[in-house]
């Protein structure tokens, strides 16, 4: 008898919590493609990793301890993506970009490449930095 299994569904959200480094980056970017794929989001994949790539950066540059959570939301049309840490100091935009500065050009980034995003206050202290992908 060769009957097939049904594999499960792949999950519709992924969480991860990590002291965010230098190669943090690197292996979320991993994460995300691998859960895109399963969702068969791929077309999505570079607008993703790019837009994670900053917010985890900006986690390593701006918060003290460097502790974050990564949310992977899988959408009806799309998926959202959200970087909690426990720092108060919100993003801000650039008003003016200095050509010779070595940063300040995440959120442009972000903003150029993901259909929404956001933040928000956390009752219990920090923020959470949020963009959504739409197919």
């Amino acid at each position: 008898m060769n009957e097939k299994i049904p594999l499960a569904p792949a999950p519709e959200t992924y969480r991860l919590t990590i002291t965010a480094g230098e190669h943090s980056a690197r292996h979320i970017r991993r994460i995300v493609r691998w859960r895109l794929d399963e969702w068969q989001l791929a077309v999505l994949t570079d607008a993703v990793e790019l837009a994670v790539t900053e917010l985890v950066a900006n986690v390593v540059r701006h918060v003290p301890d460097r502790r974050c959570s990564v949310l992977v939301l899988r959408r009806a049309a799309g998926v959202r993506v959200e970087v909690t840490d426990g720092s108060e100091r919100l993003p801000a935009m650039p008003r003016e970009q200095d050509l010779e500065a070595e940063g300040g050009r995440g959120l442009l980034l972000v903003e150029a490449v993901v259909d929404r995003w956001g933040v928000r206050r956390e009752p219990g202290g920090g923020k959470t930095v949020w963009f959504e992908c739409a197919l």
